[in-house]
């Protein structure tokens, strides 16, 4: 299939646009910086430079490559590193998730054939924090979530509806789980791991919040997976090991040779991280992966972050066919 990938260049886009072109597709990726079109160019893409929320030049460049597939990976996150201040970090990125979205669809309907795979989330403090630990698609986000995670959470909630219920437009959303791996915060080199290295990223209160993670190998495979055998709807995009905070942490500090992860009082946590973070360390909910397995035939080379942090947190590796 002709695929065009918006967001090619990012964490995902890196891993998913060789994989694409070695299972045969042919691919327009996007990039805002001319000096990353080389880099996809010689991963046997065609380059466009393109800015996502400049909605003639998304149109015109839709209309240009006429692809069979768009995927939807645009997010601007290369410069959050400050986690107290992620309602201002995540703001470019919640943009790409409203408007950006809405240029790609705007676009898509001008197109002979209209489907999309879009990229939507699974992370912590984003499941409704009642019921159970584990939530599958069919599971609401979270109603009231703390102040500063509001906005991301809505940003997402928009993208999902918006490409499960454009008309005319088959929809395909991809929540997919926390990221780790080669050019991932939680890779070689990434702001999250180098928090763990400095002790900086405690256990906050019992750390029962649970989490869900994706290699970002993984995380291409399934999207190679969706493009190529799914179906309208929603799929969680994450291990099988759903796992709670106070368990994965000394987890991840152990595989990379970092002392244990430093406990603090919630009331402490609060004062250098907010709310949200509190709320993500204490309440999470992860997410079950069952529905991507079943429909896409799709199964992780690290079924649990275990395996994963020991020996897929590396700055290269190849990436494996789904």
């Amino acid at each position: 299939m002709k695929i065009f990938v918006a967001g090619a260049t990012g964490a995902l886009g890196r891993r998913l646009v060789p994989l694409l072109v070695a299972n045969g597709h042919t691919v327009v990726g996007t990039t805002r910086t001319p000096d990353k079109a080389e880099a996809l160019r010689a991963a046997g893409a065609t380059p466009v430079v393109l800015d996502a929320l400049d909605r003639d030049a998304v149109i015109d460049a839709l209309t240009r490559a006429e692809p069979e597939v768009v995927v939807h990976q645009l997010t601007a996150l290369a410069g959050f590193t400050d986690f107290r201040k992620l309602e201002e970090g995540f703001a470019a990125t919640n943009r790409l998730r409203t408007e950006g979205t809405d240029h790609l669809l705007e676009g898509i309907r001008r197109l002979p054939v209209r489907r999309i795979v879009a990229q939507s989330y699974a992370g912590p403090g984003f499941f409704a924090r009642t019921g159970g630990p584990i939530k599958t698609e069919e599971d609401p986000f979270d109603p009231d979530p703390p102040a500063a995670l509001r906005r991301t959470v809505e940003a997402v909630r928009y993208l999902e509806r918006a490409v499960l219920e454009a008309e005319g437009i088959q929809g395909t959303v991809l929540r997919y789980g926390g990221f780790y791996g080669p050019g991932t915060s939680a890779g070689e080199g990434g702001v999250q791991l180098e928090a763990v290295r400095r002790r900086q990223f405690p256990i906050v209160a019992g750390g029962m919040g649970v989490w869900s993670f994706i290699h970002i190998d993984d995380a291409a495979t399934a999207t190679l997976a969706a493009i190529e055998r799914g179906r309208t709807g929603v799929y969680n995009i994450v291990d099988d090991d759903p796992a709670p905070v106070a368990e994965w942490l000394p987890g991840l500090a152990a595989a990379i040779g970092a002392k244990p992860p430093r406990r603090v009082p919630a009331w402490l946590a609060r004062l250098f991280v907010g709310e949200h973070g509190v709320v993500m360390m204490t309440e999470s909910r992860g997410a079950a992966n069952a529905k991507a397995k079943r429909e896409l035939g799709w199964r992780p080379a690290y079924p649990s972050w275990r395996t994963g942090f020991r020996v897929g947190l590396g700055s290269s590796g190849a990436t494996r066919a789904a």
